[in-house]
């Protein structure tokens, strides 16, 4: 009798288990069919990355659907990979990794028409012959994708110049604007093939990434330079890549110029660039811009906004103890900059959003934010919007209505401006190329 009980328990235990695995795949299948027919999912405006998936290959193991830092980008149905949020890829390729039988590739996608990104062919060439755009400014975000743009089109560089006209004493074969990850990669692989080269930085060597946050993960893919071959580490924090970059800057063949700013580019008679800063002008054969996307903080145009405890960047948040916070923007940033700042002593964090829940976050910043909200560490204030800034305060209008709070500091994350009236002033079209 106990045997037949053991057994009945056993069987009702494996029954439960398989109901409840069942359910929960209907419930996942449920989900992606709904998102899937959804008809914003593959939104196609601007260019990037979207994997590709062979249903003769593919197996249904799922392994694709759960590496994905950015989630639910793949799911299942029917027993087969399906992309479901294409908009959220951003081309980190851990699907293509881990697919046991290689029924996954990343492929671009083009934008469409009329959209507000450069026009590009495939070898990153711009309307403006022998003018190159490479990393996030082309539409293409993660800082993997611009090294490996970076040094891509210096290659193409390299094959053309092999049939073209002897090289002139007083031009160089490559300038490179921008010394950030795209800049930097450029610029080692123009060493490696011996091309006369120079870069120019408006600011420091590392770009946007030497003003990003203390110990931010800025990438979670491995990356591979020019010279130096493969960073190993799976995940790599702003420090270590700036350590890494400083090593560059030793290197005697690195040729750059920080503090300077190209205002012009303009084509000379003979068919080369004329690259214009304040104090400068060179020519050069080819020029790459590798500038970003971010340009200059956006501001609002809120009444006191110009006050000193109003800032638009986060670099150090232990410098900021014990004081009330108010957070701006409903990005990744903004929500980094929150629990960051919600992480040291005494402090009360605010982070306002003008809409009413979070929509384009990373999946580990919105579980993050979500533990910091329900712990108390951080009150998040939807449909709201800064009205006045104010010494020891903020207004804010909530849901139609005006509710002051005590405030020390105000990070504003409303993006960059994208330096696109600085394109079309030197010629660069914007759309699909013809």
């Amino acid at each position: 009798m106990d045997t037949f009980v053991t057994v009945f328990l056993t069987i009702v235990l494996i029954a439960f288990c398989v109901i409840s695995y069942l359910g929960k795949v209907r419930l996942r299948e449920g989900k992606a069919r709904r998102l899937a027919a959804h008809p914003t999912l593959h939104p196609e405006s601007t260019q990037g990355l979207l994997p590709h998936i062979d249903a003769s290959l593919c197996i249904g193991c799922a392994a694709c659907t759960t590496v994905c830092p950015e989630g639910e980008v793949l799911a299942m149905l029917g027993g087969r990979a399906f992309i479901v949020n294409g908009h959220k890829c951003i081309g980190h390729e851990r699907c293509v990794a881990a697919c046991p039988v290689g029924a996954i590739a990343m492929v671009r996608t083009a934008p469409k028409a009329n959209t507000d990104t450069p026009s590009l062919t495939a070898e990153y060439e711009t309307t403006l012959k022998n003018l190159f755009i490479v990393g996030e400014l082309g539409g293409l975000p993660l800082i993997k994708n611009a090294v490996n743009q970076g040094r891509e089109c210096i290659d193409i560089i390299r094959n053309r110049m092999r049939t073209a006209r002897r090289a002139e004493p007083d031009v160089y074969d490559v300038l490179i604007v921008g010394a950030g990850p795209a800049g930097i990669s450029a610029s080692l692989r123009a060493i490696e093939n011996k091309l006369k080269y120079i870069t120019i930085e408006r600011d420091e060597v590392g770009g946007t990434v030497a003003k990003f946050p203390r110990q931010k993960v800025i990438t979670t893919t491995p990356l591979e330079f020019p010279l130096y071959g493969r960073l190993p580490k799976t995940e790599l924090a702003k420090e270590h890549l700036l350590a890494f970059w400083d090593m560059v800057l030793n290197r005697a063949e690195f040729n750059v110029c920080t503090d300077s700013m190209v205002n012009d580019i303009r084509r000379l008679s003979d068919g080369n660039l004329l690259v214009l800063t304040a104090t400068q002008q060179y020519r050069a054969r080819h020029v790459v811009l590798a500038i970003g996307r971010a340009g200059n903080p956006r501001k609002l145009g809120v009444n006191g906004e110009q006050l000193g405890k109003v800032m638009y960047r986060l670099i150090d948040a232990h410098q900021y103890r014990h004081k009330n916070i108010l957070v701006i923007g409903g990005g990744d940033s903004a929500v980094e900059a929150a629990i960051a700042l919600a992480q040291q002593a005494g402090n009360h964090v605010t982070l306002s959003y003008r809409r009413q829940e979070f929509t384009r976050v990373k999946e580990r910043n919105a579980k993050g934010i979500r533990q910091f909200v329900d712990t108390g560490r951080v009150q998040v204030i939807f449909n709201s919007m800064p009205m006045e800034f104010r010494h020891d305060s903020v207004v804010l209008s909530v849901a139609g209505r005006l509710r002051k709070i005590s405030n020390d500091y105000v990070w504003i994350y409303a993006g960059g401006t994208p330096p696109y009236e600085f394109l079309r002033k030197i010629g660069v079209g914007f759309g699909s190329p013809a």
